[in-house]
């Protein structure tokens, strides 16, 4: 099961994260997210096993491939209403992430369109906003969920919840953590992550 930590934002905070070794690291090149990392943010060098992922919402392409290319991200995280031709796209010059938000009525059949677009989804909570929730959901709900594609689960992931939260599903692929690891916005504990990361990884 892999852990990808999203919302770095600090330099500091970025080493110490990085050295816990987890499988993803997350920045949000969202302007209107509290843990934005602005335009003048400068990326620590990362050990290689650490999956670089920038996380836009309904951005230009144009501006996806450019932080792409200057920070050599490995993946990019989708948090809009990107369609199916967008992730495309995207797709064919970098690894994909679409996140979306789900509840009871979210219909699951529209992941059908995306399919050959992505390269995993991401299940957060649905919320009114764009970006991470940091409110859990009723994970029942992903036993309508069929497809092939491997997923992130998301939504006020904590320790507590990792141990809870899987629901066994064969295509959950790992946790998405973030506000529930914090000491303030995009300044994680690193203490709790290491304990959920060596809790994941069986250590």
């Amino acid at each position: 099961m892999k852990v990808k930590v999203c919302g770095m934002k600090y330099h500091d905070n970025i080493k110490e994260a990085a050295s816990l070794l987890p499988d993803f690291m997350g920045f949000i090149f969202y302007p209107q997210s509290k843990r934005y990392v602005g335009e003048d943010f400068v990326l620590p060098v990362l050990p290689e096993s650490i999956n670089k992922t920038g996380v836009f919402v309904n951005d230009l392409p144009a501006r996806v491939f450019e932080k792409a290319n200057k920070y050599s991200l490995d993946f990019v995280q989708l948090h809009g209403n990107e369609s199916v031709d967008y992730c495309k796209e995207v797709r064919k010059k970098i690894k994909v992430i679409k996140a979306f938000g789900i509840n009871e009525q979210f219909d699951f059949s529209i992941l059908d369109n995306y399919k050959n677009s992505c390269d995993y989804f991401l299940f957060d909570t649905k919320t009114t906003l764009f970006g991470g929730s940091g409110i859990p959901f009723d994970k029942n709900i992903l036993r309508n969920y069929s497809l092939s594609i491997p997923f992130f689960l998301s939504g006020g992931i904590d320790l507590n919840s990792v141990l809870t939260s899987s629901g066994g599903h064969p295509m959950l692929y790992g946790f998405d953590v973030n506000s529930k690891l914090e000491d303030k916005p995009a300044v994680k504990n690193i203490n709790k992550l290491k304990q959920l990361i060596d809790e994941v990884s069986g250590k």
